[in-house]
Formats: C-alpha cells, structure tokens, sequence
C-alpha cells in the first residue's frame, strides 16, 4: 500500500467518523430517517448515526416562538381597521413527531385560523367596543388556536391584539369627537366657574347693603338721640322747645352749606334768607310729616 491509499483510506475514515457522530443544541430536537423512513428523535448533546443510512432530516425548534398577523376586516359599523395579532406558541417536547410529519406549513396554518377568528370577532363590534372587548378577541383567538392545533404537536402559549389601526380618516373624526367632548367639559367647568363668582358676587354685595343699612340706622339712632340731648340742653336754660328745634335746624342747614362748599364739584342750593326762614322750615316740615302719617293711616282703614 503505497503513500497515496494510505492518505484515501485515512480520508475516508474521517470522513465516517464526522458523519457518525453529531451534536444537538440545547432546546432543540433532531429527526433522524433511516433509508428515507422516521428512525428517532435525538435530543440535546452528542448523538450517533449511521453514515450514509441515517440522516438528520429536520431540526427541530422548541423554544416560544412568536408569529404576527395583520388582518383588515370591517366593523359592524362599517369601518374598515388593521388588527395585528401576535401568537406565542412552541412545539411539545411530545409531540414533535406530530408537529413535523402532521403539518406541511404550521406558519400558514397558524394564520388562517387567525384569519378566521378575527373576520369572525370583530364584524360583530362595534369600532369603540374592538378597542374595549380586544382582550376578548385575544381569548377567541387562543382558544380556537388552542383546539386546532394541540392535534399537530403545537402549543399555543398566548395570543395577543397589539395593534388596532382604523382608516386616517376615522382616526382624525375621532380625534375630533374627543377635542368637542374636552371643549364642552371645559365649557361646563368655566360656566360653573363664572355662576359661583356670581352668586358669591350677590352674596357679598347683599350682605354691604345690609351692613350699609345697619350702619345708617345705627347713625339715625344717634343722631336722634343727640338731637333729643340737645333739645333738654337748650330747654335747661329756659329755651322753649319750638325754640330749641328751630335753632337745631339752623344750625344743620349751615353745617350742610358748609359740607356742599368744601368741594368745587358741589351744587349749592340757597333756601330763603329770612329772619323766620329756620322757624318756617321746622313748621312746613312737621307739616309734611304729619300730612304723611294721615295718609298712612287712612290708606290702612281703607284696607281694612
């Protein structure tokens, strides 16, 4: 055996021990036919086959893996939205014969069921309950998933909506409709606003009048009383009371001259300037006001 068979026979043999033995990775299961005809399921770590007869014809992948779909279909109120739909889902440790000879696409046969629970869900919502009753489409989702698929060896792990996208123009219409709502509430809380200013307003200037009017009767009152004072004064020192009230009189119609005088602004009035004009004051208005109560008092017993 010369130099050259020796390096052929060493190839072939390494050649045969590389295709004997493999490895699997972690979380990931192989499918090994011999002579075109399932032979096993190989797991995790270093395996042996038969060179030539055994071959690995599938990796199989057991982790969660995630599947998103895009479904547009129509509302029950007539509007058209995309909804994307992601599906968790794995493979069963025991079910991996299942889910590799059972099912040609699992991708494809994931979306169509999809498909038809979404065009089944929604066209019976109205477009405000899709983004209410989203997790209720989700449940659907999972549940007719879940009973389609465990016969192939795949279990469905979650099933999410994460996107609803109506048309632009239904998205700005309602933009639209909560900019309106926002205004009328504002508009609301402002009137509420302004109507408690009001009546605080109201309140306030009704409680000044009242204060106001004590404060006038209470000066009344004492200027009643210093009138009275002033009367027993002056009839002290033998002055007569007719006397006395005309010189009280006389006394304030120059108190008030003098108050209309000291500002510019004022409009003096002149009263007849006689030596009788307080005495006659006094007289025409203890007239008047005797007049008055005579009134009064007849329009009383008329009532009655």
């Amino acid at each position: 055996m010369d130099f050259m068979e020796i390096i052929l026979l060493l190839g072939v043999v390494i050649i045969l021990v590389a295709s004997t033995f493999f490895v699997v990775k972690q979380q990931t299961a192989a499918i090994i036919e011999r002579v075109g005809k399932f032979n096993g399921i190989r797991k995790p770590g270093l395996n042996l086959k038969i060179p030539i007869v055994d071959k690995i014809v599938h990796r199989m992948n057991l982790k969660i893996q995630q599947l998103d779909v895009i479904v547009e279909t129509k509302t029950k109120d007539n509007v058209f939205v995309r909804t994307k739909i992601s599906v968790q889902f794995q493979v069963t440790p025991d079910s991996i014969y299942d889910a590799f000879y059972k099912l040609q696409n699992p991708h494809e046969q994931i979306t169509s069921y999809i498909f038809d629970v979404v065009r089944a869900e929604v066209p019976k919502m109205k477009l405000d309950d899709v983004f209410e009753k989203k997790d209720d489409i989700a449940i659907a989702i999972k549940m007719e998933l879940q009973e389609a698929m465990k016969s192939y060896g795949y279990d469905i792990v979650k099933a999410l909506v994460t996107d609803i996208d109506p048309n632009e123009e239904v998205k700005h219409a309602m933009n639209r409709i909560n900019a309106a709502e926002r205004a009328k509430l504002a508009a609301e809380y402002e009137g509420e606003a302004e109507r408690i200013k009001i009546v605080a307003k109201a309140r306030a200037e009704a409680e000044s009048k009242k204060l106001q009017g004590e404060g006038i009767a209470n000066q009344r009152r004492e200027i009643a009383k210093g009138l009275e004072e002033s009367v027993k004064m002056l009839n002290s020192v033998n002055i007569s009371s007719q006397e006395a009230s005309a010189l009280i009189v006389v006394t304030q119609h120059y108190d008030t001259l003098n108050s209309i005088g000291s500002t510019s602004r004022s409009n003096l009035i002149l009263l007849p300037n006689s030596p009788n004009a307080a005495n006659d004051l006094l007289i025409n208005t203890i007239s008047s006001f005797s007049a008055a109560s005579q009134a009064i008092k007849g329009n009383n017993n008329d009532s009655k």
